[in-house]
C-alpha cells in the first residue's frame, strides 16, 4: 500500500551555492498533521505546506510547484550508490513516499492523500546548484540528470492536512503516456521527446511555452 513515510518542512539556512542569501532545501520530518493549500502564483516564496517556503522565488514555489515528492525507494538506491545515509527530506522533498513510483507517475495524475487532500502531478524537479552544493557531491547535477529519477512536483487540488502514515491513493490517470521521468528526459538530455509533451495540458503553462520556444528554435 502506498503511503507518506514522512512530511518534511524546510528550515532556512544560508545559501553559499547561488546568488541568493537563503535556501529552504534543508527539509526535515515533522510530527503531526501539516496543513496543505494552494500557495498562489510563483514569485512570493509560498509553497503548499504550512511553515515551509522557498527563497529562489524566480524558479521555485507557486501553484505548480506547491509540493515536492520523492520515493524512499529511490533515496535508498542513491544511498547505496553514494555510500552514505540519506535521511527523509535529504533531497529537499516535502513528502517522502513508500510504495509509490513517483517518477513513473503520469503528468496530470491525481493522488488522494489521507481523507481529504488531493494533489495533481505537474512536472519534474530540475536539479540546480543549490541541490548540488547541499549534497556536497561533485558532478551531482550531471549524475542526477543522467539517472532520470527526478521526483515530482504537485499542485494542490483539494486542501486539507497531511500526516506521516497517510495512505496515497491514485484517483485518476490521464490517457496519455507522458510520465514525470519522460518529461524530465525531454527537458534535459533527450529534446527529441519534446513534441510528445505539447498536448499534455497538465504541464505548467510556462513549461509549455518553453517547449514551444525550443521546438521553434530547432532544439
Amino acid at each position: 500500500m502506498a503511503c507518506v513515510r514522512s512530511v518534511n518542512v524546510g528550515k532556512a539556512r544560508p545559501n553559499p551555492w547561488k546568488g541568493i542569501a537563503s535556501t529552504g532545501i534543508d527539509k526535515r520530518p515533522v510530527e503531526g498533521p501539516v496543513a496543505v493549500a494552494a500557495p498562489g502564483p510563483k514569485g512570493t516564496g509560498a509553497v503548499g505546506l504550512a511553515g515551509d517556503r522557498v527563497y529562489d522565488v524566480a524558479h521555485h514555489g507557486g501553484d505548480d510547484q506547491a509540493v515536492y515528492a520523492y520515493a524512499r525507494e529511490d533515496l535508498d538506491a542513491w544511498q547505496d550508490q553514494l555510500g552514505r545515509p540519506l535521511a527523509d527530506g535529504s533531497f529537499g522533498e516535502n513528502l517522502t513516499t513508500e510504495g509509490l513510483d513517483v517518477s513513473g507517475a503520469l503528468i496530470g495524475e491525481r493522488w488522494r492523500i489521507g481523507p481529504d487532500v488531493v494533489l495533481e502531478v505537474s512536472c519534474p524537479r530540475i536539479p540546480c546548484g543549490t541541490f548540488q552544493g547541499w549534497l556536497g557531491e561533485q558532478h551531482w547535477i550531471k549524475r542526477f540528470t543522467q539517472a532520470a529519477v527526478p521526483g515530482a512536483y504537485l499542485r494542490v487540488v483539494t486542501p486539507g492536512e497531511i500526516s506521516a502514515g497517510d495512505v496515497v491513493e491514485v484517483l485518476d490517470r490521464p490517457a496519455h503516456d507522458v510520465s514525470v521521468e519522460l518529461s524530465f528526459r525531454a527537458y534535459t538530455l533527450e529534446p527529441e521527446l519534446l513534441p510528445r509533451l505539447l498536448d499534455v495540458d497538465a504541464l505548467p503553462q510556462e513549461d509549455l511555452e518553453m517547449i514551444r520556444r525550443r521546438l521553434a528554435a530547432g532544439s
